[in-house]
């Protein structure tokens, strides 16, 4: 669809009564939800969206604020004539999700937080992303290729060498500029812990614990302030490839709660 004179692209799935929404995360498109459209399609109208600056969405501007993004998705919503559904956002895709949430919670019918959370960036990840961010004017494959061996756990980097090359092949069809612009509206985005705490709609935490991203027991920390329950995988901040098998249970049982 057209969003803002710019294209954006999403693929819907399945024929259910109710709808999965899916967004992936930084440098990830709708790929990388495979396994999850492959075990829910039978029961769920699924939407997958490339995000803006990723997969075969255009970049907007200099910088994609989660509201924007949030925007382009909840206008998809109304393309699709989807007036609630459950969301699942991995890391940004949570972020964006949580700005979906915090406009329009008439939308969210469970929100799932996949390796993500409701803090803003720290002044330490702030100047991270400056850096990264002049690296990709000048040196983009090898920060791609280091930003992703970067999210996966030590004990499991070479178990799934060939994933982690998958990954590495789908991350860089994401321009600079998507990269730029995103990186600029993670940045920038605030503390949403109150949307977990929303009476309307359920919400679930699943975190790693040993994510390289998110500081596992900031997660727990999280949970516990917002009184949102907390699923524990064993391995790092890629759960869709090191968990596969626990992530599909996990997200199962809450769909169906």
């Amino acid at each position: 669809m057209v969003y803002k004179n710019t294209r954006v692209a999403y693929y819907c799935y399945g024929e259910g009564t109710k709808t999965l929404v899916l967004l992936h995360g930084f440098l990830e498109n709708s790929s990388m939800w495979k396994a999850v459209v492959d075990e829910f399609s039978n029961e769920f109208k699924i939407i997958c969206v490339d995000l803006l600056g990723h997969g075969k969405s255009e970049c907007l501007g200099y910088v994609h604020t989660m509201e924007e993004i949030a925007e382009s998705v909840q206008a998809i919503l109304l393309e699709e004539k989807v007036s609630e559904a459950l969301f699942v956002g991995h890391s940004m895709g949570g972020y964006v999700a949580l700005a979906l949430a915090e406009k329009y919670p008439e939308f969210i019918e469970k929100l799932c937080l996949l390796n993500s959370t409701a803090q803003p960036d720290s002044e330490e990840r702030k100047t991270l992303r400056d850096r990264a961010i002049q690296m990709a004017k000048t040196n983009y494959e090898a920060l791609v290729s280091m930003s992703i061996s970067n999210l996966f756990s030590s004990e499991t980097s070479s178990e799934f060498t060939a994933e982690i090359a998958d990954c590495k092949k789908e991350a860089l069809k994401t321009p600079v500029q998507g990269y730029i612009a995103c990186a600029e509206g993670m940045k920038r985005r605030k503390k949403r812990e109150h949307v977990l705490q929303s009476d309307v709609y359920e919400s679930l935490l699943i975190t790693g614990k040993k994510d390289p991203v998110l500081v596992y027991k900031n997660s727990i920390a999280e949970a516990n302030r917002t009184q949102t329950p907390i699923v524990e995988l064993s391995n790092g901040h890629m759960s869709h490839i090191e968990n596969k098998k626990e992530l599909l249970n996990s997200l199962r049982d809450f769909i169906h709660s």
